[in-house]
């Protein structure tokens, strides 16, 4: 029988991703991602025709975001109780993310369903409730990186560092197919040489096919250094005008990254230390994560803590896990940073601090991460000079910045040198004049 390979995401579009592997004796799905942002996501945010949750022997996660994990408590809830194999970090945020979302959708449908009441109409019900992540959290195993360990009959797997976010890992599995043993390789999102923190990616040197999710793969991404100077340059103004600096944070990764170079900065003395403000629950839980986990950073990270410990540069670090807290940030006076979910400016507590604060011209608003079409974010920084925050127009009188070379996926250039170790191999591909295939969604490819 041939390896097949069914794509149920991330194929003609980047989010949720999902594969599933199928050969004589096994059946194995890696990734079970949640499709964001993108047309018929509600239809595909469900377990697919032709895959059996109770049929599979085993899941396997790259890593932790919501694109990869958001839909893996619907096979808990629709009778999978099989092991989930992944990097223990990668463990620790699946819990933390997941039970988000569990929360999000609750809030999202008792909201919608007290529309559809007064409306008339039934109430419908969430993907998956706190229950069914508590039911998914219970199955996964945690597994080294580098080491091939058996997940499935005639199937071994190994993790390697990704360096895209904490626990991060690309895939080699190794399959026995009749007498022969068959090596696929599956990417996951792979992040940047050099970046901060986290370590480089690492490859593979043997593959007869390659998986490669490539969010970036038709552009580079701007220097890390440079974008860090830019960073750099617009606190020190906005220090120098006492405003506070409002960053809309992505929870895991990017509120990591930038509270690492604050402590870079005050360590420097780029800038005096001043308050900074963690004012998301999920992130000051994320960032609790990364410190149990020094292990996976980078030798220049451990170099600094070295010399003394990160923490000392952080004094002035106040982390607000309570309503209550956030709102106090109200009475602060500047120079002072406050970073907030959610990070696209869609959500969270950083619309209650663009509300207090678009109107200054003091403000600073500084957008590191993706603004979806018609989010907040990308409305602000295609100049709009007012906008409605919780039914009340604001006037945007704050400068507003964006920094593009803080993320974590590969551009080109990386992607490229990623696969260079495998391109020998010649999976189907002619001296680096790939000739790749472009799954869609609901493909099936075999080997």
């Amino acid at each position: 029988m041939a390896i097949r390979i069914t794509f149920h995401g991330a194929a003609g579009d980047v989010t949720g991703s999902a594969y599933h592997i199928q050969t004589e004796q096994a059946s194995v799905l890696l990734d079970f991602g949640m499709f964001q942002g993108v047309k018929m996501a509600e239809e595909r945010n469900r377990v697919p025709r032709g895959l059996s949750p109770q049929k599979l022997d085993a899941v396997l996660v790259t890593h932790a975001h919501l694109d990869h994990t958001g839909r893996l408590p619907l096979l808990s809830k629709n009778g999978y109780a099989g092991p989930i194999f992944c990097t223990p970090a990668t463990a620790e945020i699946t819990g933390l993310i997941l039970r988000d979302s569990a929360k999000v959708q609750s809030h999202d449908i008792a909201r919608t369903n007290r529309k559809r009441e007064r409306a008339g109409l039934k109430p419908v019900s969430p993907l998956y409730g706190a229950e069914d992540v508590e039911g998914l959290v219970g199955l996964l195993r945690e597994v080294p990186y580098n080491q091939p360990v058996p997940v499935a009959p005639g199937m071994k797997a190994k993790f390697v560092e990704a360096g895209h976010i904490l626990g991060s890992a690309s895939i080699q599995l190794f399959i026995q197919d009749g007498g022969e043993e068959k090596r696929l390789v599956f990417s996951g999102d792979i992040g940047p040489w050099n970046a901060p923190i986290l370590k480089d990616p690492e490859g593979f040197h043997r593959a007869h096919a390659v998986i490669l999710e490539s969010t970036y793969g038709d552009r580079d991404h701007r220097p890390i250094d440079a974008t860090v100077e830019e960073f750099e340059e617009l606190v020190k103004a906005a220090v120098e005008q006492k405003g506070k600096i409002l960053i809309p944070t992505f929870a895991v990764g990017r509120a990591q990254l930038l509270i690492y170079l604050l402590a870079i900065m005050f360590r420097k003395r780029i800038v005096p230390p001043f308050p900074v403000y963690l004012d998301s629950p999920m992130a000051i839980e994320a960032t609790r994560i990364y410190t149990h986990h020094l292990e996976l950073f980078d030798e220049e990270f451990h170099a600094l803590r070295r010399e003394r410990p990160l923490a000392e540069d952080l004094r002035t670090l106040q982390p607000t896990p309570t309503a209550q807290d956030s709102m106090k940030i109200n009475d602060c006076e500047g120079p002072c940073m406050v970073l907030a979910g959610a990070g696209m400016c869609n959500a969270g507590r950083i619309l209650h601090h663009l509300k207090q604060n678009l109107w200054r011209p003091e403000t600073v608003v500084i957008i590191v991460g993706f603004q979806a079409y018609d989010s907040l974010g990308r409305r602000l920084l295609e100049g709009e000079q007012q906008v409605k925050i919780f039914g009340e127009q604001i006037a945007v009188k704050a400068k507003i910045h964006s920094l593009g070379g803080f993320s974590a996926h590969a551009g080109r250039t990386d992607l490229l040198r990623w696969f260079e170790p495998l391109a020998d191999n010649r999976p189907r591909k002619d001296a680096h004049g790939l000739d790749c295939e472009l799954p869609q969604y609901g493909e099936t490819c075999e080997l």
